[in-house]
């Protein structure tokens, strides 16, 4: 498996209250996109040397990171990496029992590049995203 890490994913209450406290940390805060599959509004903040963060904001109590949100608050709760191809990624990560959480979709957020979410009891939850 050739995975790269690409970015962590942290669910927030407020983008633009949550974005504040990391651009005074030295991040660049991106533009923020509404995502309409996950009902989520997403914002990338990059700083050199560092992790790509991303922040994800429910727009509704139907998005599924509100009930992160709801169980562990403000936090980290995926890592991402981008691949070559989501497909033989997902059959690689799967014989090392990893549950395909959701099938490959375009996402918004990052160019419509396709992208899926597996989750491990030893790992946690990851997101691929094809390159």
């Amino acid at each position: 498996m050739d995975l790269k890490f690409h970015h962590i994913g942290i669910a927030v209450f407020n983008i633009k209250k949550t974005s504040s406290y990391y651009t005074k940390l030295g991040y660049t805060r991106n533009h923020t996109i509404f995502d309409p599959l996950q009902q989520v509004n997403i914002c990338f903040l990059e700083k050199e040397g560092e992790p790509i963060l991303e922040l994800i904001e429910p727009v509704n109590d139907n998005s599924p990171i509100a009930g992160i949100l709801k169980k562990n608050g403000v936090s980290p709760y995926h890592f991402c990496y981008s691949i070559k191809n989501i497909e033989d990624s997902i059959t690689d990560l799967k014989s090392e029992h990893f549950v395909l959480i959701n099938k490959p979709v375009n996402a918004v957020a990052l160019e419509n590049r396709k992208v899926c979410f597996l989750y491990n009891k030893d790992m946690g939850l990851i997101e691929l995203v094809e390159e």
